[in-house]
């Protein structure tokens, strides 16, 4: 397939590229051209009908990361920027994304949403489909619209597509360091996620929304691989995901 990766520039998407362009040719829409210099790129902004347009242009299904102001789920601050720039990417944006793709026939896609859309003192996260989004951050409350934004458009526009609710996305770098000492937190347990383990969440995904038609479903991908806070039965069951670094470095 030829998938567009908006925001593929970004710290999740140069991560996960090298993965998802062993078996998908890529195309990258961003104001900031991709750290892969052979990955096909369009310069624009998710906010922009035009930029969009020529985007999708051609490919076959899509994979949102775009991520502005970006804040943990226990967070109460707020600036007018934050706020702003989080309203224009994760919803205003996201809404055009899935109203121009759906107009070209583009109807399936992966739409990265975050943990970060529940509020992040919990201990214990059961279920997906019951857990309230009750995130007190801005960039939470956003993303979280913008779940409701994808539901509208397969509710409506018979669009297929799975949001990821990722959690603390790494390098291998990053998550070696980190497992090995976890930074101090002043709220819960930060399950970092490597990013082996992200890409396959999103192929599996790209797979997964291939199959049947109107139908959203949001999944935890998290670090956790003894569920210790997260239920990560929905992510076995629909993507056949589970977190595997971990094995392969001990192995």
């Amino acid at each position: 397939m030829k998938i567009l990766m908006i925001g593929g520039s970004g710290h999740v998407g140069t991560f996960v590229t090298p993965y998802l362009r062993e078996r998908h040719q890529l195309r990258v829409l961003d104001v900031r051209p991709p750290k892969h210099p052979d990955v096909e790129f369009v310069q624009g902004s998710i906010t922009n009908p035009g930029d969009l347009r020529k985007a999708l242009e051609g490919v076959d299904t899509f994979i949102n990361m775009v991520m502005k102001s970006p804040q943990g789920g226990s967070s109460t601050d707020q600036t007018i920027p934050i706020i702003t720039e989080n309203y224009e990417v994760n919803t205003l944006g996201l809404h055009l994304l899935l109203f121009t793709a759906q107009e070209m026939g583009i109807k399936r896609g992966v739409h990265t949403s975050t943990m970060s859309v529940h509020h992040r003192a919990r201990s214990w996260y059961p279920s997906e489909d019951e857990l309230p989004l009750d995130t007190p951050s801005a960039y939470g409350l956003t993303k979280g619209f913008g779940e409701l934004i994808c539901r509208y458009f397969c509710r409506w526009f018979d669009m297929n597509i799975i949001a990821l609710r990722i959690t603390g996305p790494r390098t291998r770098a990053q998550w070696i360091d980190e497992r090995k000492t976890p930074p101090e937190r002043t709220t819960g347990r930060l399950y970092v996620t490597d990013e082996e383990d992200l890409a396959r969440a999103y192929l599996a995904a790209l797979d997964a929304v291939q199959v049947g038609h109107g139908r959203f479903d949001a999944v935890f991908i998290a670090g956790d691989e003894h569920e210790k806070e997260h239920n990560l039965s929905k992510a076995r069951r629909l993507l056949g995901w589970t977190p595997r670094t971990h094995l392969e470095l001990e192995a």
